[in-house]
């Protein structure tokens, strides 16, 4: 029986994990932390995403917990329309699913081939070609036939294995929370959705199933995300959540309803952080078999594109099915080759993206404006367009 160690228990180690221990695989999934928890906030996932769990045996689940997000256009902080919604074919609509209702969905595919050790702190890789492939413990080595690296943007794999991709600041933070529908500001029958776009500023909203419903969604409400140019602020959430209610203020409905019905404990703020430049390969060869990059170890990019989650599940996917048709060695460099040239185009994107967003100063601001409804519909055209194109390996 072929083995893996997978070291961290995310999105995109626990998706691969699962994948490999249904196809046959004995696998050992490390965490660092003494407990596996997500954040109770939610994910947005694109096309590509859902295919890419679809492929991982996890389309049922998903179709239990997940909640279309129709094109809600954008406006400015004064309510003027830079974009408007544009109907959505339904091959290209993302959905919008409760990371806690995704973490269960993940944890239930992982079966009893998966051993699941936390509190453990890996603290170094072996990837060499006349050795098989390792993990350092304290001092122990636990070797299997591939090592698949998850930890995270402050990946302690990638560091060794890729020391030449920097994680850096991206220039902002982001705040998100989740409001239970029992808290929910809103009439039933209005609608939730779009986004806003100030100078340095970003509020996303969606609704997270239906009032009132079991079905859609089991951790139903509005979900929100505001972003804003600047680092993370040290203050207590109850302080934070105050400086939000301020930023956003006199900006269109509901922002002001959404902050006024959020509690500081609902509040998940995140230092947004990338990796500049990516690493030079995803796949390492190391004797019989081998060491790959995954996820925010491979490609940690700023949210504004909504693919980090995706690009894991494509990573898992496109792994697991090359580790059905390929002898190890050849899987991982066919891995390195198929995910590189991918992650950059989506990171490149999301860049692109990322300098609209993040624009400041008036006449910088009169430039873009005047410029959005072409260009951000283009460029997320264009991310669409790529995210739906995305399938996995052919198989012989």
């Amino acid at each position: 029986m072929r083995s893996a160690v997978v070291v961290g228990a995310g999105l995109g180690g626990l998706s691969v994990a699962g994948a490999l221990a249904r196809s046959g695989w004995q696998v050992t999934l490390l965490e660092r932390a003494d407990r596996v928890r997500p954040e109770p906030t939610a994910v947005v996932l694109w096309p590509n995403g859902v295919r890419a769990l679809r492929v991982l045996g996890l389309g049922a689940g998903l179709d239990a917990i997940a909640t279309p997000l129709p094109d809600g256009g954008i406006r400015r902080p004064d309510g003027h329309w830079l974009a408007q919604p544009r109907p959505t074919p339904a091959d290209r609509m993302p959905v919008v699913v409760h990371r806690e209702d995704l973490h269960d969905a993940l944890i239930a595919g992982l079966g009893d081939r998966v051993e699941l050790r936390t509190g453990v702190a890996v603290d170094s890789v072996r990837a060499n070609a006349d050795e098989r492939p390792g993990v350092g413990l304290n001092g122990q080595f636990l070797e299997a036939d591939l090592v698949v690296a998850a930890d995270g943007t402050d990946s302690v794999l990638r560091r060794q294995l890729a020391p030449e991709a920097a994680v850096v600041s991206s220039g902002c933070a982001a705040w998100r929370a989740v409001i239970p529908w029992y808290r929910a500001p809103l009439p039933a029958d209005q609608p939730v959705g779009g986004e806003v776009l100030g100078a340095g500023y970003r509020f996303v909203a969606a609704s997270l199933g239906e009032r009132g419903s079991s079905g859609a969604s089991r951790r139903g409400g509005i979900y929100w995300v505001a972003t804003a140019a600047g680092a993370p602020r040290p203050e207590p959430p109850q302080t934070q959540l105050a400086l939000l209610k301020r930023w956003y203020a006199g900006w269109p409905a509901p922002i002001g309803d959404l902050l006024a019905a959020t509690e500081p404990a609902d509040l998940v703020q995140q230092e947004i952080r990338e990796l500049r430049p990516l690493p030079r390969a995803y796949g390492f060869p190391a004797g019989p078999g081998g060491v790959v990059l995954l996820g925010d170890a491979a490609h940690a990019m700023p949210p504004h594109l909504g693919q980090g989650a995706c690009l894991a599940f494509e990573d898992a996917a496109t792994l697991s099915s090359l580790l059905r048709e390929s002898r190890l060695p050849d899987a991982v460099l066919a891995y390195d080759r198929l995910r590189r040239p991918r992650a950059a185009t989506v990171v490149r994107q999301t860049r692109r993206m990322s300098a609209v967003l993040q624009t400041r100063g008036r006449l910088a601001l009169r430039a873009r404006d005047a410029a959005l409804g072409t260009i951000s519909p283009r460029l997320l055209s264009g991310a669409a367009a790529a995210a739906a194109a995305w399938r996995p390996p052919p198989t012989p």
